[in-house]
């Protein structure tokens, strides 16, 4: 909970389980069909989570959409495109087809994923089901993967899997207001699969403290894997490596992420021996004006340093400024447990034995 909201935590008690027995209520009546679910004939994988916040969707939502695409399945990711212009409305992104796309109309995460695809497309707006209908028939997948799907209940779905930030602390972790909780434990009755990001960022001890919170409520064969970001060099604005993860050792930067969690990014880059002489930490999904990159630009330039930022964020100040000094620094999912069940359990939703 928020220290502001502390002294007010008995009056917002009633609130939070009110809110807490409404999604209850609301995923009963999904799940005995008294609210309808559209079905459809292609498989579907949802990527989501309890809490608001990030907790690391992207870059899993990417890990499914390349594992598929090894196997030679087509993907169609569904997204809302937070804070892009087709939010309302929809749009699609395809691999393998990035000139012209833009952050402002589909959103920096989008963007991201369509980039890193091989074969597949991405449908931005909020109205996921529906956009699913208009365009199936012109995409034509082997699987779709809707991106924080986990409330998304208007689409039935083969597979869930709920991911949780295993730095978040546990006291957080009750129904809105009095914590940062969406909806209640209890939704876990719907995961098949459990994710627990940033593992090596946290002790044993709090990863297990939040495994036996999550196995209160979580069915017994569920799994529960760990995952941890692992750096893979350091790219510039044309998406092209110009640094290995050693050469950057040792060097200067300015640091700016608008992410969920900057401090996340910031301890990565410092964990590689780089200096980070200043960090501009923005909202999540922040768009960037050409004054405030420029002013980081000139910081950069009397430091005889490099900007550095996330790969999300890059795909939004290239649009105001292309510039070489600008690096991003790209990730990517790492195991620490339980690939192979992840792997099964997503190839079986596709209709592929392991």
């Amino acid at each position: 909970m928020p220290n502001f909201l502390k002294p007010f935590a008995f009056t917002l008690y009633p609130i939070s389980l009110l809110w807490e027995f409404i999604y209850y209520i609301r995923r009963t009546f999904y799940r005995f069909g008294i609210f309808k679910q559209n079905d459809f004939e292609v498989p579907i994988i949802s990527v989501g989570n309890l809490t608001f916040g990030g907790t690391g969707k992207t870059p899993f939502t990417l890990w499914v959409a390349q594992l598929l695409n090894q196997n030679k399945k087509s993907v169609m990711i569904l997204m809302r495109g937070y804070k892009g212009k087709l939010e309302h409305s929809s749009g699609v992104l395809r691999s393998g087809k990035r000139l012209g796309y833009n952050p402002f109309e589909y959103g920096d995460e989008a963007l991201l994923l369509a980039r890193r695809i091989k074969q597949g497309s991405v449908v931005v707006g909020k109205k996921r089901s529906q956009n699913l209908d208009y365009y199936f028939d012109k995409e034509r997948p082997d699987a779709v993967i809707l991106d924080d799907g986990h409330q998304h209940l208007k689409l039935m779905r083969d597979c869930n899997i709920v991911l949780f930030d295993s730095l978040m602390p546990l006291e957080n972790y009750k129904v809105a207001p009095l914590g940062y909780m969406r909806e209640g434990f209890s939704a876990l009755k719907d995961a098949k699969l459990v994710v627990l990001g940033r593992c090596d960022q946290v002790t044993l001890e709090k990863r297990e403290e939040l495994k036996k919170l999550i196995r209160k409520t979580l069915p017994f064969k569920v799994p529960i894997a760990e995952i941890c970001y692992r750096p893979t060099g350091f790219f510039g604005i044309g998406h092209k490596k110009v640094l290995s993860l050693e050469e950057m050792a040792g060097k200067r930067a300015v640091c700016v992420a608008g992410v969920a969690s900057p401090e996340s990014f910031y301890n990565m880059v410092e964990s590689l021996g780089v200096e980070i002489i200043n960090k501009y930490s923005y909202p999540d999904h922040h768009y960037f004006t050409i004054e405030e990159v420029k002013e980081m630009l000139d910081e950069v330039e009397k430091e005889n340093a490099y900007l550095l930022t996330t790969e999300k964020d890059i795909v939004k100040m290239k649009k105001v400024v292309d510039d070489q000094r600008i690096l991003y620094l790209e990730i990517m999912v790492e195991f620490l447990s339980g690939e192979a069940e992840a792997r099964e359990l997503i190839m079986n939703s596709v209709g592929i034995k392991l």
